[in-house]
C-alpha cells in the first residue's frame, strides 16, 4: 500500500494558524474513488499533515491509482475550504479553484518517493 507526499510552501511563523486550518479539515465524503471510466480506482487509507517553518507536507496512504486520488480530492468541499483558508499563509499563490488547476498543483507538489518499506515487504516476512 503506497504512500505519497504533497508539499506546501508557506510563510514562516504561521505554524499554529496552519495547524488550526488542518485541525478543522472536513474529511472526504468517501475514501473510495473512481477513475475516468467510472470503475473503482482505489481507496484512501489515511493522511497525515506536518508543518515546520516554511514547509507543510501532507502524507497520503492509499491503494490504487494515485492520479485518481488527485481527481477525487479536487471534488471534495473540505479540500476547497482548506485551500481558501491556507491562501493567506502560502508563500506563492496557486490555482486550485478548478479541478484542472487542483490536479496540476497536485502533480507538481508531489514529492519524489525514494523509499517505501513495510512489514509486508520485509525479508523476514510479515
Amino acid at each position: 500500500m503506497p504512500y505519497a507526499a504533497i508539499t506546501y510552501r508557506v510563510k514562516p511563523g504561521f505554524e499554529d494558524e496552519i495547524a488550526d486550518v488542518f485541525a478543522r479539515f472536513k474529511r472526504v465524503d468517501t475514501p473510495d474513488f473512481r477513475g475516468d471510466d467510472g470503475d473503482a480506482a482505489g481507496r484512501l487509507l489515511g493522511t497525515a499533515v506536518f508543518v515546520k517553518d516554511d514547509i507543510v507536507v501532507r502524507f497520503i496512504h492509499f491503494e490504487g491509482d494515485f492520479a485518481a486520488v488527485g481527481k477525487h480530492m479536487a471534488a471534495q468541499s473540505g479540500v476547497h475550504t482548506v485551500e481558501h483558508e491556507l491562501a493567506p499563509y502560502l508563500a506563492e499563490r496557486r490555482e486550485t479553484d478548478s479541478a484542472a488547476g487542483f490536479a496540476e498543483y497536485f502533480r507538481n507538489a508531489t514529492m519524489r518517493c525514494v523509499s517505501q518499506l513495510s512489514v509486508a515487504t520485509h525479508p523476514a516476512g510479515s
